[in-house]
């Protein structure tokens, strides 16, 4: 018999946003770099879609969920940001009627396997469906470190739909997953 495996610790309540602020570009270089999942040339990307979307707005294609860690004030005494606890950013696939991405999702290491990527996952979900959403891609790597990213998806009702052979590098296939909505954002 198995020892008993750990009850995860109790998930602070975070405290929830989706507009961007001039500091989250920095901010989400600094979250996506420290997950140890992201190589530098997408950790500036991460930074790049908020400076989009601070240009210009919903045009951008680009739209986020923030995840701050929990305090009184609403901002640091500077006017930035609190500190980030983790995010997902999702836009329309251009060229279709209703099929939109999940472009990121990231939550900090110290936060993880305590429910808020899921948290993020579902409001993320619930944003898009009320923009129209019907169908959800998301796509990620074949690589044994993204194990528990794919086993991430597949627990939230998502299914692997393609497999593109070497599409990152030799080796290192492109998984794409895909979850259909209702109107309401629930699972058709």
């Amino acid at each position: 018999m198995g020892w008993p495996r750990p009850r995860p610790k109790p998930q602070a309540e975070a405290g929830w946003r989706d507009h961007v602020l001039p500091g989250d570009p920095e901010s989400l270089r600094r979250l996506t770099e420290a997950t140890g999942f992201f190589n530098a040339e997408e950790v500036l990307i991460a930074g790049e879609l908020a400076q989009e979307h601070l240009a210009k707005g919903e045009a951008s294609g680009y739209f986020f969920i923030f995840a701050e860690e929990p305090n009184q004030d609403s901002f640091a005494e500077n006017g930035q940001p609190r500190r980030l606890a983790g995010y997902a950013c999702f836009g329309p696939t251009p060229g279709t009627a209703d099929s939109w991405d999940l472009y990121w999702i990231a939550v900090d290491p110290a936060r993880q396997g305590r429910g808020l990527g899921g948290a993020l996952l579902k409001r993320a979900e619930a944003a898009m469906a009320r923009r129209g959403a019907r169908g959800i891609y998301v796509e990620t790597s074949s690589r044994e470190q993204y194990l528990p990213t794919r086993g991430f998806y597949e627990k939230h009702g998502y299914a692997a739909c393609a497999r593109l052979a070497g599409f990152y590098q030799a080796g290192d296939d492109k998984i794409i997953y895909t979850k259909r909505l209702d109107a309401t954002g629930q699972t058709e």
